[in-house]
């Protein structure tokens, strides 16, 4: 015996039954199939939502509200308030100690009282009393290619601004047999005679210097020892020009270079951003120290830094130092944007680590030892400079780099240089100089009269 299972109402089955009973009784060949009319309405969007406003939740008529006991919200665990106060104490110390740790940080941050010292900004021109305009051809230790020269075709302020311009040589004093005699010309700033004496010679093929440049200094009208200077310049773009912005000290007290250090605040190079070692888009700061010039301990105190998104020859910076007992730190435009930064924690004799004697077997003694200052030789007056170079044979520029025209050791090195002028004179057209809108010196007080 069979039974027919009567559909559940109110599902698909049941649609579906009701449906075909429907579609029995019509003949309307246009009516929707009687197997989709339903489930396909039922679950549109519009009967969902028909479906949601019309359904009603259960509700009990038997509990009347307020009368279902709730007995967790009478009987309170004591040890419930500690979840709110523990955090709270915990927050609290937290901002207790961040506050200590900021104001600690600030109480140690050194601000130190300075006096004036010279601060020019060029309106009147290039003070004589403080600037001296060095001439020279011996290179400068570093076998540089430059003439520094006296004139004002190389070194002249220009709508309130210093400019310092390497420019070509005299093309007939370097093809032709010629002498440049500084010392007959009563110009040349310094003693020793290779420095202020070269020539050309046709057969061996050594020429004068074949380009010209200025180099200028404040040695005397203005000197610092302990505290701050500012420059505000703008580097030169050209291939292998080399800017500097740096200090020596006016007294050699502890021996010839570098046994007396040697401050450079800023040093960079002409060249594009694609030099290996770094263009214009790239200053180094450095301090230059140790027993001889063979063990120049500066790679223990030398650091570079990048430009942002530009370089050092598209606007101008102001390139800063600033010196103590305790330490010494260059910067660029801001004091917390610093470059290089020493600590005088320790005798500089001992941060070197030099070794026992030199190579030919001379024992290296400690020049510095005697004063008890763990900053000698950075303890005495210093001057700043600044300069264009050009060139050069001491790996400043490395062989075989970006085109390198010369060879550092080849005796033809100038000459060489020369003969490609075409390839580099070119880039020197559009900022090929040094442009200083201010130059700023400060004492820090307690030193040299600065109360």
């Amino acid at each position: 015996m069979s039974v027919e299972a009567t559909p559940r109402a109110g599902t698909p089955d049941s649609a579906m039954a009701t449906a075909v009973s429907q579609h029995k009784k019509s003949a309307n060949p246009f009516l929707t199939p009687y197997a989709s009319e339903y489930p396909s309405r039922n679950t549109s969007s519009a009967a969902l939502h028909q479906t949601m406003l019309t359904q009603r939740y259960f509700h009990s008529r038997r509990v009347k509200k307020g009368q279902v006991e709730r007995p967790w919200t009478k009987i309170k665990d004591p040890r419930e308030k500690w979840v709110t106060i523990i955090p709270i104490i915990g927050l609290l110390v937290g901002v207790s100690i961040a506050g200590l740790l900021v104001w600690d940080g600030l109480r140690s941050v050194v601000n130190h009282k300075y006096c004036p010292v010279y601060l020019e900004d060029f309106a009147n021109g290039l003070d004589s009393k403080v600037w001296t305009k060095e001439a020279e051809v011996g290179g400068f230790g570093n076998g540089q290619f430059e003439q520094t020269t006296t004139t004002d075709e190389n070194v002249f302020v220009q709508d309130g601004m210093l400019h310092i311009k390497p420019t070509l040589q005299d093309p007939k004093l370097v093809t032709t047999n010629n002498v440049i005699n500084l010392l007959a010309d009563g110009i040349c700033s310094s003693s020793v005679w290779s420095d202020c004496i070269t020539g050309t010679n046709t057969t061996n093929g050594t020429i004068v210097n074949p380009v010209k440049s200025g180099r200028i200094n404040t040695k005397k009208g203005a000197a610092i020892r302990y505290g701050r200077i500012e420059v505000e310049a703008k580097l030169p773009q050209g291939d292998w020009l080399w800017p500097a912005i740096w200090l020596l000290p006016v007294e050699s007290k502890y021996g010839e270079w570098p046994q007396s250090g040697e401050i450079d605040i800023a040093e960079s190079r002409g060249n594009n951003h694609t030099y290996p070692s770094g263009g214009n888009d790239i200053i180094s700061s450095a301090l230059h120290w140790g027993p001889n010039d063979a063990n120049d301990a500066w790679w223990r105190t030398n650091v570079k830094r990048n430009a942002l998104h530009t370089t050092f020859a598209k606007r101008f910076h102001t390139f800063g130092l600033e010196w103590s007992e305790k330490y010494i730190f260059t910067y660029i435009d801001t004091r917390l944007l610093q470059v290089l930064y020493t600590n005088f924690n320790e005798p500089l004799w001992q941060r070197g680590h030099f070794p026992l004697s030199d190579s030919n077997g001379t024992r290296l003694v400690d020049p510095w030892s005697q004063t008890g200052n763990a900053a000698t030789p950075f303890d005495q007056d210093f001057y700043l400079i600044l300069n264009v170079a050009v060139g050069g044979t001491n790996g400043w520029f490395q062989d075989g780099k970006n085109g390198k025209p010369w060879v550092d050791a080849s005796p033809t090195a100038k000459k060489d240089f020369w003969n490609a002028r075409d390839t580099w004179f070119s880039t020197w057209k559009e900022g090929g100089e040094m442009v200083v809108k201010s130059v700023k010196m400060w004492q820090q007080q307690g030193y040299k009269g600065c109360q």
